[in-house]
């Protein structure tokens, strides 16, 4: 950790390497906690794994640091000017699927914001100049060839958490003289990575050490036949991931590729719209979520209001598309996920000017990311009369929340690929464009917009009245 904020201190970005489930977000957070006094204007977590889309990285930066967008001012600017004179750490968390955007926003604010400092995670390198690497070691193991006591062992971090993990799943597991060189043995096969460490342990009580141990192993073998060109630690993941998958039953295994389509977590009900399908019947949705939350593979999280939301960690959730991808499902799952948030949207139209309107915006954005999924995917040839919808529904939730540059991009290239959509719909786009278009005082746009929308209104007016004749 020292040697980590020291690195940090000379080298304004320093990027936490590693391969998935090595423990770089932990490790990152570890550090932020620890530097919080060191930096008057704060430490500030930004996570890139729900965003589908480069463009989006300045826009989730800007939302994590609280600064509004200007008119007609690219945001990265605008980020560039208000942090010229802060000093401040950010961390940018999962920048693996995103190294171009990432890489260009970091850049830019290295030269410009002379205070500020970045700690990034990802699976490799941004590539910007002046950058410092850390490979994120494997918790500590013990050695091969040694037999330390069950008390020597609990100065490991791999059986620390083991032991840990175990617990949460059989209180009564405890380290013992019994099982004490075993448990080793699993976190030196598992090579010390948390999150494979994690998958193993949520099995104690199910299956005995012995067995937890003999299936990974007969999983490890499996791997040796293909892949020789991956490093040893993604290997073993996939082992673990394999292994856990392995033995879920064929409901759990339907289910658990549906959920890779969200993206930035889900509800119950979202679940059951998305999850439910061929093998899979609504009802059952509750109880195989409860045991893929059981199983360690899905995350569970109470929020203030009562309710729960669910979350796939993201190499949980890459492993998770792929088993989808075989099964050929996944164009479905991606459009019941696109239909679920139309209806979403769609009911909550009414509600954005009115009584309840502070309970549906503070929704959406909780939702923005699937939004964002479901728009990428329809638009992008799929279906864009949906996405055009969804987008005409959602409109003054972007106008509200200041997301005006993204709200024009989503209806421009609606109204583009939407060519063959309702007269009603693409009237409805144009009224949104008008408004955002408002937001950056464009006012040319502003005209144009409202006097295609007019027409186009028109149009579907006369067109009833002549279907009524």
């Amino acid at each position: 950790m020292l040697e980590v904020e020291f690195e940090l201190a000379t080298a304004r970005l320093l990027t936490l390497t590693g391969v998935g489930g090595s423990g770089k977000t932990r490790f990152a957070l570890e550090v932020a906690r620890d530097l919080i006094e060191a930096y008057p204007d704060g430490v500030w977590l930004v996570g890139l794994a729900p965003l589908s889309e480069e463009i989006l990285v300045p826009k989730a930066v800007a939302e994590a640091l609280g600064v509004p967008e200007r008119p007609q001012e690219p945001i990265t600017h605008t980020l560039s000017e208000v942090l010229r004179d802060r000093q401040l750490l950010l961390v940018l968390d999962n920048c693996e699927h995103l190294l171009e955007a990432a890489a260009l926003l970091v850049d830019a604010l290295l030269d410009s914001c002379p205070r500020v400092r970045i700690l990034a995670t990802s699976r490799e390198a941004l590539g910007v100049e002046g950058e410092a690497r850390w490979l994120v070691p494997p918790l500590s193991m013990p050695e091969r060839g040694r037999t330390p006591s069950s008390e020597q062992l609990e100065g490991y971090e791999s059986v620390r958490l083991f032991v840990e993990r175990a617990r949460r799943r059989d209180p009564a597991f405890s380290l013992s003289p019994h099982n004490a060189l075993t448990v080793a043995e699993v976190c030196r096969r598992l090579e010390g990575i948390p999150l494979a460490i994690e998958l193993a342990a949520a099995r104690a009580g199910t299956l005995s050490i012995e067995q937890i141990l003999e299936r990974l192993t007969d999983s490890l073998g499996l791997l040796t036949g293909g892949g020789r060109t991956a490093v040893p630690r993604q290997r073993t993941l996939k082992g673990t991931l394999d292994w856990s998958y392995n033995l879920l039953s064929e409901p759990e295994r339907s289910l658990f590729g549906r959920l890779s389509v969200f993206a930035g977590g889900w509800t119950l009900e979202a679940s059951e719209a998305v999850g439910s399908g061929e093998g899979v019947e609504e009802r059952e949705v509750l109880d195989l979520l409860s045991g893929l939350v059981e199983k360690s593979l899905v995350v569970a999280r109470g929020n203030d209001e009562g309710g729960v939301r669910y979350r796939l960690l993201e190499p949980v959730r890459q492993y998770a598309l792929e088993r989808l991808g075989e099964s050929g499902e996944t164009e479905a799952a991606k459009r019941a996920h696109a239909r679920y948030f139309l209806a979403l949207a769609e009911e909550a139209e009414p509600e954005l000017l009115g009584p309840r309107e502070a309970e549906w915006y503070e929704r959406l954005e909780e939702e923005h990311d699937n939004i964002r999924a479901a728009l990428s995917w329809s638009l992008e040839g799929a279906n864009p009369e949906l996405g055009l919808r969804l987008a005409g529904a959602i409109w003054w939730f972007w106008q509200r929340h200041g997301h005006l540059s993204e709200g024009l991009r989503w209806l421009d290239e609606g109204l583009a690929r939407g060519a063959g959509t309702s007269a009603i719909t693409r009237a409805k786009a144009l009224g949104g464009i008008g408004w955002l278009a408002y937001g950056h005082a464009d006012l040319d746009r502003v005209k144009e917009s409202a006097t295609e929308g007019l027409r186009l209104s028109t149009e579907a007016r006369l067109g009833s009245h002549h279907r009524a004749l």
